[in-house]
């Protein structure tokens, strides 16, 4: 059966010479777009390619439609193919922030339609703490094609959004630390708050204190406090910028509550027009 949740270090060791596996470093900084590219350079799992999450996992900025916007399904297929993901690959995400950039990944690949896509528990941390080899060897993949079809249930927009601020038909769950959901800090944006009714689950609570994902049960009974009875197909997750919150969604999968959605553009596209609502406090 394909790994379409989580893969553990020992798990993907020995597949590392699988041919039908792709592994993936995912390393990004929101501060530096530079420091997950040299990371990479400087020592990644053996085999591993590499995407950046500002580049090869985002579309064109126009101003309005937030920091990481969703790249054109047709690019993205292009620059899958070209790193030599195929759809029948069993692709591994990893990342040195607990999952955090690497569940773009996981998100962007389950949007095309390809579930064979899972993220390494513990990323490089565990990896390393292990005694586990890196390289800085380039991988030798041949380019491929690859065709996706985008899942329009998997997400909405911000004019989804909007409509049922008021409806209370949907839940919102904002992915970002506390302080920026009370809007007492902003670091990154340029407008601090909050989307309306949004509640708050940090993305790090996702993690035990070893830095991999909580055990289903877990992270389970903590969602089910934060939605309060809400079915997973009305939740909606979002973040600073669309990458973090992809991390909500897959811990809920992980936690069997299975079918939230996505608002990719989150809160720097929700704030590029002064005239949509925000809440703080």
């Amino acid at each position: 059966m394909p790994h379409a949740l989580l893969v553990d270090t020992a798990t993907l060791a020995g597949n590392l010479d699988d041919p039908g596996w792709v592994v993936v470093d995912c390393r990004s900084h929101p501060a530096d777009p530079a420091v997950g590219r040299a990371g990479y350079a400087n020592g990644h799992l053996p085999g591993a390619i590499f995407l950046d999450v500002d580049i090869d996992l985002c579309g064109a900025h126009t101003g309005r439609n937030g920091r990481h916007p969703l790249p054109d399904p047709g690019r993205l297929g292009a620059t899958l193919g070209a790193a030599g993901i195929a759809v029948s690959s069993q692709v591994v995400a990893y990342d040195d922030c607990g999952g955090a950039s690497a569940a773009r990944l996981w998100w962007l690949l389950r949007w095309l339609g390809h579930d064979a896509v899972a993220v390494l528990d513990g990323g490089l941390p565990r990896w390393l703490a292990e005694g586990r080899p890196l390289t800085t060897a380039a991988p030798r993949r041949s380019a491929t094609r690859y065709e996706g079809t985008p899942r329009d249930d998997a997400m909405v927009d911000c004019r989804f959004v909007l409509a049922h601020l008021e409806t209370g038909d949907v839940v919102l769950v904002d992915a970002r630390a506390p302080a920026r959901y009370r809007g007492e800090t902003e670091p990154i944006d340029a407008v601090a708050g909050r989307i309306p009714g949004a509640r708050n689950r940090p993305l790090t609570l996702n993690l035990d204190d070893g830095g991999a994902f909580k055990a289903p049960a877990s992270l389970r009974a903590e969602f089910e406090s934060v939605l309060a009875g809400t079915p997973p197909g009305r939740v909606i997750h979002y973040c600073g910028s669309g990458v973090g919150s992809c991390h909500n969604v897959l811990a809920m999968e992980v936690a069997g509550l299975s079918g939230s959605r996505l608002y990719p553009g989150s809160w720097s596209e929700w704030i590029a027009d002064p005239s949509r609502p925000i809440e703080r406090g």
